[in-house]
């Protein structure tokens, strides 16, 4: 196969005229067309002119240029694209779950009621906090979500609290979902160990003091709603102090979200809930191996302590239990729970993408407890091997213990002219989706590596392989390096000019 060969857009190969089916005339007038002028289109028609063949190859075409996980490692770091298990699939497609209607009667659902009940026990379970919400649909989601049950918790306690703390290690969604709730964002320094700094700290380069926790929480104590923390941040590394950082907060009245898009480097190892959490928001979609990417759908159940339950999205799944006697199996009804006076509402149509927490849960059964630990600490393991393996080939600018992720940048290559986004259009030509890179931003020329616990010792000692051999090239060719990739299907686009004039249909030329 010609790995260079060009495929047309599917308007380019429309021929006026061309078909792809044959429809039997019309046995009734044909319907009037009422869509108003201004949405017609008149330039070109509504769909390009194809015989099927062409069609089935065009798209078949195309999905041979795209690359996911079952074709290989997907090292994408804080994004965890880890292997969907088939069973997860099967399940989420019986009948009684996939053809079950949202609005039926509670009477009709009590399997799918309960399967939300049950998951929700899991939840509290692996974070250790004390009431689980599982409608938001994905990480923002769930995050926007924490930070309104924090300003509920404040309003209800007549607190007038407006600013919300971010260290600038966290996900880069933190300070927009703060803003969004209307709380002015504060950063904290990171440390130079990567992790939140209790003293000011002091950039080498321009002199410029970035103030601590200590320093903040002195200045605005009683102005501080809460604190945004992401354990393990954007790094990889565990916060190591976070029971101190919980504490500092929680004297001022402050309270603590914990982003928890990296819990799938602590489950069934440390419960949040158990170093002073109030509330955070897990990524099913990560840590639960249910689909994502592309924008969805995704899951981003919030779990939060006893004092934060009452402000939950409504409604909540509950139980009721029939007395019964002695040595009798108990019988259990599921029911929406709508009377909470104090919930923020509704947060998602529904109750949020209910196939994702069908296959979350068959995910945690199909593991079981033991199995969910056993899998945190081979993700754990696989980025340490990665780190272990690279070490000195690539530059790592903290040295901190990694947890399920490892950053390295260009450092060593830049002295060739080569940098992170030349090392990554070089990985497609070895056959391997390329890290997350230039993220997070306080890593200059990140590259941030995620093997998840997916992969095997021969796909990462591939990845290795491949990466050791760019680090070489760098040095004795860096000029391939600036034209990589070079067998895929399409050459290096000019990324400035796609970002800042996007074109984004086709018109005729």
């Amino acid at each position: 196969m010609n790995l260079r060969q060009r495929e047309p857009l599917i308007f380019e190969r429309s021929v006026p005229g061309k078909i792809g089916l044959d429809l039997p005339k019309l046995d009734v007038p044909p319907a009037k067309d009422t869509r108003p002028a201004h949405l017609r289109r008149t330039s070109f028609d509504a769909l390009p002119s194809c015989s099927e063949p062409e069609v089935i190859r065009h798209f078949t075409k195309l999905s041979l240029w795209n690359y996911g996980m079952d074709q290989g490692m997907y090292p994408l770091g804080s994004c965890t694209m880890k292997h969907n298990p088939r069973l997860n699939e099967k399940v989420a497609g019986l009948p009684g779950f996939a053809d079950s209607h949202p609005m039926a009667d509670e009477a009709l659902v009590q399997g799918n009621l309960a399967l939300i009940h049950t998951l929700q026990e899991w939840l509290k379970e692996i974070t250790g906090l004390a009431a689980v919400t599982l409608q938001p649909s994905a990480g923002a989601a769930g995050e926007l979500t924490g930070v309104l049950l924090i300003r509920a918790y404040h309003v209800a306690n007549g607190r007038k609290r407006t600013l919300i703390l971010i260290p600038d290690s966290a996900h880069g969604t933190n300070p927009a979902t703060a803003a969004m709730a209307g709380y002015e964002v504060v950063d904290v320094a990171s440390g130079a160990d990567g992790t939140v700094s209790f003293e000011d700290v002091t950039d080498p380069a321009t002199g410029k003091v970035k103030k601590g926790l200590t320093s903040l929480i002195a200045e605005h104590h009683d102005e501080i709603a809460g604190l945004m923390v992401t354990n393990p941040n954007t790094l990889g590394i565990f916060e190591h102090r976070i029971d101190e950082i919980c504490k500092a907060v929680h004297d001022v009245g402050g309270l603590v979200y914990m982003d928890g898009a990296n819990m799938n480097a602590l489950v069934g190892v440390a419960r949040p809930g158990d170093f002073g959490i109030d509330v955070m928001h897990m990524n099913l979609h990560k840590t639960m191996s249910t689909p994502h990417g592309g924008g969805g759908p995704g899951a981003g159940p919030v779990a939060c302590t006893k004092a934060l339950e009452p402000f939950l999205p409504r409604p909540i799944v509950v139980r009721d239990t029939e007395k019964i006697g002695e040595g009798e199996v108990p019988k259990h009804t599921y029911r929406w729970d709508w009377d909470r006076p104090q919930s923020i509402g509704k947060v998602h149509t529904f109750f949020g993408n209910f196939g994702m927490l069908i296959r979350a849960l068959t995910y945690c059964y199909s593991h079981g407890g033991d199995g969910l630990r056993t899998a945190t600490l081979r993700a754990i393991v696989n980025a340490n091997y990665i780190r272990k393996e690279l070490m000195g080939v690539y530059h790592l600018p903290i040295t901190s213990p990694t947890m399920h992720e490892v950053v390295f940048n260009d450092e060593f290559q830049a002295k060739n002219d080569v940098h992170t986004l030349d090392i990554a259009k070089r990985l497609i030509d070895y056959g391997f989706h390329p890290p997350t890179i230039y993220f997070p931003m306080v890593v200059h020329g990140a590259l941030m590596i995620e093997p998840t616990e997916s992969e095997s010792k021969e796909e990462l000692d591939a990845f290795v392989h491949a990466m050791k051999m760019i680090a070489k090239e760098a040095e004795e060719n860096p000029d391939l390096l600036h034209q990589a990739p070079v067998t895929a299907p399409l050459r290096r686009m000019d990324e400035t000019t796609a970002a800042r004039k996007p074109v984004l249909r086709w018109q005729p030329a």
